[in-house]
């Protein structure tokens, strides 16, 4: 029978916990190196005015330093790191970082799904929401020590970007575009 015997915390840093997992699998003893990490939810912006995705740019430095290049292109997003609903925490991630004062009424579920599966496994809810220049209540670029760009991406030009190797992306923001000309633009 599959199960885990033993969880054993490492170390305590702030946002992440390094653990190693004793488990049993196939009558088998074995041991994984993992983190504990928060869930997250993103946000599939789409501007109804300017026909286009309002996508964010910022420095991961993970990706920085193994890949030299950490600027990612991703969803609007942020860590469930309170006692609050997703919807919430999604609507005050899209004012904190892209700029916009979007309804809750406005957002809408897609899914949920795993990411890191290898190393954390944290879930992540992803939404939808249409905004317009109404909505506007600054410029963006997030919080605190955050330095997020704030990108406009034509509907028309998504499917080549989704492709194009020369813009770091994540997958979920390829599997939303993907959401988004099946269900809403297709």
């Amino acid at each position: 029978m599959d199960k885990i015997t033993c969880v054993k915390a490492l170390e305590e840093p702030q946002y992440i916990q390094p653990i190693e997992i004793h488990y049993t699998q196939n009558e088998q003893k074995k041991k994984w190196e993992a983190i504990i990490s928060h869930d997250s939810v993103a946000i599939l912006l789409w501007h109804k005015e300017k026909d286009a995705f309002i996508i964010v740019k910022q420095l991961r430095p993970p990706v920085f330093n193994l890949h030299k290049d950490g600027y990612m292109h991703e969803l609007c997003a942020g860590i469930v790191d309170k006692e609050t609903s997703l919807i919430q925490i999604a609507k005050e991630e899209v004012q904190e970082e892209c700029g916009y004062d979007i309804p809750t009424d406005n957002l809408h579920y897609i899914t949920s799904f795993f990411t890191s599966v290898g190393i954390s496994g944290a879930k992540q809810t992803l939404y939808y929401g249409e905004i317009d220049e109404s909505m506007r209540v600054h410029d963006g670029g997030g919080i605190h020590e955050e330095e997020i760009e704030v990108i406009e991406l034509k509907t028309d030009e998504a499917k080549k970007f989704m492709f194009d190797e020369s813009f770091q992306k994540t997958p979920g923001m390829m599997m939303a575009f993907y959401w988004f000309f099946e269900n809403i633009k297709n």
